[in-house]
């Protein structure tokens, strides 16, 4: 488990972009005595060693190497590079999204937030007492401090929520590029309580959601999906998006619609069948290729 590894830093517009641009130059940026990674970056230090961390829990850099590391770039990251530069496609917040959330390990709060807490009310004090229960059951030796559980807590709502502040500058680079999501909203702006909520139904493409099936379902290999899996694992489309069963049924019937799927609810069956053999990646290609038609 990793808490308040941001250093309360969301990420923010251009960020991702900067960094690889500059990792892809030099891969050794953030670990090279002879470079200083904030003049290189024009940021402070601690939003470098954000940026870092950012970098590798949304899967688009890897750091090897022992005695000399290095970060270079994955394979979703070189395919997220070379199609969409300046991330700016729902498709990309998607991937980013989910490959956030279902990182347990690096991103332990934001896979909570997601795939354990069902709040319908959401407030700092519930998630924090919430969350702690839930480490002591999954790690009972681990402790983690209110502080750096309600900076994680902040810095999720920094990611995902919308100002609609008469005082925020849509031109400005602070707001988290997520929050195109509509994945969170305010419920009650005194009492500071939220809510998750689905994003629309057009901003998450079908074969993004193919994607994240086919990867969620890649340790069993199995061509038959249970539908219940694809609801509720932690994970899968239901949990991360915030999706009830109708909202997963559209999707599901969209992907049958276009061949990639077959949905079968008789003989006592509630499961998919995957009628393709693309790989996660390959899933994303198409996507990516399907922006130019």
């Amino acid at each position: 488990m990793k808490f308040r590894a941001h250093d309360t830093f969301a990420i923010r517009k251009g960020w991702l972009h900067k960094g690889m641009k500059h990792i892809k130059d030099n891969p050794r940026l953030f670990v090279d005595k002879n470079i200083n990674p904030m003049d290189e970056l024009g940021i402070g230090s601690n939003m470098v060693k954000a940026l870092r961390y950012w970098l590798q829990v949304f899967g688009l850099t890897e750091e090897t190497g022992t005695t000399q590391k290095y970060q270079e770039f994955t394979e979703l990251g070189q395919l997220i590079w070379d199609n969409d530069l300046f991330m700016e496609e729902d498709g990309t917040f998607c991937i980013l999204h989910y490959m956030l959330v279902s990182n347990k390990e690096q991103a332990t709060a934001w896979y909570y937030f997601f795939n354990i807490y069902n709040m319908n009310e959401i407030t700092k004090e519930s998630f924090i007492s919430d969350i702690q229960s839930y480490i002591s059951v999954e790690e009972p030796e681990t402790q983690v401090s209110e502080k750096s559980l309600g900076d994680d807590f902040d810095c999720i709502i920094k990611t995902y929520f919308k100002s609609n502040s008469r005082d925020f500058n849509p031109e400005s680079n602070i707001e988290s590029p997520l929050t195109e999501l509509g994945l969170i909203k305010l419920l009650d702006k005194k009492n500071k309580i939220y809510s998750k909520m689905a994003p629309s139904f057009a901003t998450i493409n079908p074969l993004i959601i193919l994607a994240i099936i086919i990867r969620e379902n890649e340790k069993e290999k199995a061509t038959d999906i249970k539908i219940s899996k694809i609801e509720k694992d932690p994970g899968n489309i239901g949990k991360i998006f915030n999706l009830d069963k109708i909202q997963v049924a559209q999707y599901l019937d969209n992907l049958q619609n276009q061949g990639l799927i077959r949905v079968v609810r008789s003989a006592g069956l509630d499961i998919v069948k995957l009628q393709t053999k693309m790989s996660f990646i390959e899933c994303l290609k198409k996507y990516y290729e399907s922006l130019s038609i």
